[in-house]
């Protein structure tokens, strides 16, 4: 049975953790579940945004669930555990289309890190941010010391890594790292979607390419991809394709 949904509400998709017996914890099943799902976004040109969502519980997501990991051998946990949950978080950051996480409660963990993959979030007031895998004799495997480097106050995350605090909504807003505090998260998620599918999908996506490469993430990818389409767009790339096909000599005008 999947614990991760995938459902297409007319130009919005949204991917929902259904695992709330385990406060909606990653299995490796749902890390492959959820990156299946993002090849299905990618692919339809239809989709203009998506939501990251999960069912009631307790927790947006807890992280991991420990039963997945605990019994690893040191070489299993970093090159499967850890090493499969980077490949399914970065597709999700490298998305073309903008990511919304809706955070209807707390985010630890991997939690925080599906939230920061994603290009906004919503939270609720109730809801708390946490980063507690040093109580358990870890630390932050799914980019929670890097990708969250880029996002929040240094002292801040260290607040989290290493001692242990949580992090309250309306704190979160005010140094950015939240686009909105909300009683309801989904209504102002679904807002800002409905926003988004009003503007060029193509603006949308390269804009997203420029910012991410200008932080340096991605940069070299980044420039490559906006380069070719580029070029895709260009007489030049007709002319090419045509001479090869007809097997003659091209004559390129520089258009």
């Amino acid at each position: 049975m999947s614990q991760v949904h995938f459902e297409i509400s007319g130009r919005v998709a949204e991917i929902r953790l259904d695992n709330p017996a385990k406060l909606n914890a990653f299995t490796v099943d749902m890390l492959t579940q959820f990156a299946a799902h993002l090849e299905k976004i990618e692919d339809n040109g239809d989709i203009a945004c998506v939501l990251v969502t999960a069912v009631e519980s307790k927790a947006f997501c807890s992280g991991a669930d420990i039963n997945g990991w605990g019994d690893l051998t040191p070489a299993q946990f970093s090159r499967n555990w850890v090493r499969g949950g980077h490949r399914m978080f970065d597709r999700l950051a490298r998305l073309s289309k903008p990511t919304i996480a809706v955070l209807g409660a707390h985010a630890f963990g991997g939690g925080l890190e599906l939230a920061a993959a994603c290009d906004a979030r919503v939270m609720a007031p109730r809801a708390t941010i946490a980063l507690p895998e040093a109580g358990i004799g870890i630390v932050p495997g799914w980019s929670g010391t890097q990708r969250l480097a880029r996002l929040l106050p240094e002292p801040m995350l260290k607040e989290m890594a290493i001692f242990g605090r949580r992090i309250g909504a309306e704190r979160a807003l005010q140094v950015g790292f939240v686009a909105e505090v909300a009683d309801d998260p989904r209504a102002a998620a679904d807002a800002m979607a409905a926003r988004v599918c009003e503007l060029s999908p193509r603006a949308v996506e390269i804009a997203k390419s420029m910012i991410h490469a200008a932080r340096g993430e991605d940069a070299g990818a980044m420039v490559e991809a906006l380069g070719s389409a580029a070029i895709a767009a260009s007489d030049d790339r007709a002319e090419g394709v045509g001479s090869f096909r007809e097997k003659r000599k091209p004559k390129f005008s520089g258009n």
